[in-house]
């Protein structure tokens, strides 16, 4: 007892002073924990349950650079569906396809080899993922990338009959990365039973494919849509990443490819009121949020908009606002929070929203007055859907290349439309 009070007198001074760092601590997180809380609480998403799938918490994971990088820190399933000879049989196949195309990859810039999960990876196109995509192809594989149409994908589409049919099936898919690594995903359905079995492909210098791992996983589910997307889900899925993965089976035409990509891509279905609200030039207002200029600023300049003091200045603001959208400089600046006293505009940041859709150019027509009217579908694979809601927009191009947005409409497909707070 006698050594206890002697350490309170000798340390008291530093005792208090940790004590009272805790207690500021503890008041901190919790503000921090109270504000991180409003800020999830103001996502929307559609009352729709998500059965059969697991969300596993992996503070190590990271979705940021890739899926494919995400893919290895899913569980291993403990019992898999085939067999040690299938897997050699698979990883073989796989090198084999990748020895078909690998003269593309022959003077690709590589990174530095720092882990199993980054080396092999490469500086790769867009272009050059189209030339393996089609390379692979011409072999009679299933191949796919995130901006070409999948080749072969009446291989896939045969399988998921078998699968209706209940009788055992089992395809593989090479998906091309951005960063240039290649995913051998086969599905299989055994016994009742659905898995993947995955092997990835990386790449040595000079070209050389080797194989990076190989991964089995049970699938929750799987669906084909009549429009033509293959969605499937993991049992197991990482937290914060999304919930189903999907592959655009059928054909999209290269000119709506074009379309999605110069007036769609982008564009937020949750952030902000532009593509879920029906508008024209008489009620444009009713779409003018501050947050929403992120977006159109990138698609006007390619880059991200950078900030200083979380203002932007109100001749850049403008000269783009009145270019992409039929405002007045007026209207903005009694809806966007004009500030007076330094000629500028808030900048509000964009949260990430989990689960989001995106928009894709399904049907187009050219009007006589020169505008252009765009069908786009509304697609949330997360929520098992190829076209959750249909807008009909019409868009002014011009001469130097920028164009101008002149009104939305939206109808309700399979799901219902985000309301934006």
């Amino acid at each position: 007892m006698e050594d206890v009070k002697w350490l309170v007198r000798k340390f008291g001074l530093l005792f208090m002073v940790l004590l009272i760092t805790m207690i500021a601590g503890i008041i901190f997180w919790g503000k921090m924990c109270g504000i991180h809380k409003n800020l999830v609480e103001e996502v929307w998403e559609p009352p729709v349950e998500i059965q059969s799938i697991k969300v596993i918490d992996d503070e190590d994971s990271t979705t940021e650079d890739s899926e494919e990088s995400a893919y290895w820190f899913l569980p291993e399933t403990t019992t898999c569906l085939i067999t040690e000879r299938e897997k050699e049989q698979l990883q073989r196949e796989a090198l084999s396809a990748a020895n078909q195309i690998r003269e593309i990859y022959k003077d690709a810039e590589f990174e530095e080899e720092d882990s199993i999960y980054s080396s092999g990876i490469c500086r790769f196109t867009g272009e050059q993922r189209k030339r393996v995509v089609i390379e692979l192809g011409k072999y009679g594989f299933i191949s796919v990338e995130e901006d070409t149409n999948m080749q072969n994908y009446e291989k896939l589409e045969t399988f998921y009959r078998e699968y209706l049919s209940e009788g055992e099936a089992m395809v593989t898919v090479y998906e091309v990365n951005r960063d240039g690594l290649i995913g051998a995903r086969t599905f299989i359905y055994r016994r009742g039973d659905l898995q993947t079995y995955y092997v990835g492909i990386r790449w040595a210098e000079g070209g050389i494919p080797e194989i990076q791992g190989s991964l089995a996983n049970n699938l929750a589910e799987i669906k084909l849509t009549e429009k033509g997307y293959f969605i499937y889900a993991y049992e197991n899925v990482i937290a914060h990443a999304s919930l189903r993965q999907y592959y655009r089976v059928k054909p999209l035409s290269d000119i709506c490819r074009e379309l999605t990509k110069k007036y769609v891509f982008g564009l937020s279905y949750v952030n902000y009121n532009m593509l879920v609200t029906n508008w024209d030039s008489s009620n444009v207002e009713d779409i003018l949020m501050p947050r929403m200029f992120e977006d159109i600023y990138r698609i006007y300049t390619g880059k991200n908009l950078k900030t200083e003091n979380w203002e932007i200045p109100a001749d850049i603001y403008e000269k783009i606002m009145t270019t992409y959208f039929p405002v007045s400089k007026e209207k903005l600046r009694n809806h966007c929070g004009y500030i007076e006293n330094n000629d500028s505009y808030p900048y509000e940041m964009i949260y990430a929203s989990p689960y989001a859709p995106f928009g894709e150019v399904v049907d187009y027509s050219e009007n006589k007055d020169g505008t252009i009217t765009l069908i786009v579908d509304g697609v949330w694979p997360d929520y098992n859907s190829d076209c959750a809601f249909s807008n009909c927009i019409v868009v002014q191009p011009f001469q130097d290349g920028t164009f101008r947005y002149l009104s939305n409409s939206i109808e309700k497909k399979e799901l219902d439309i985000p309301i934006v707070k």
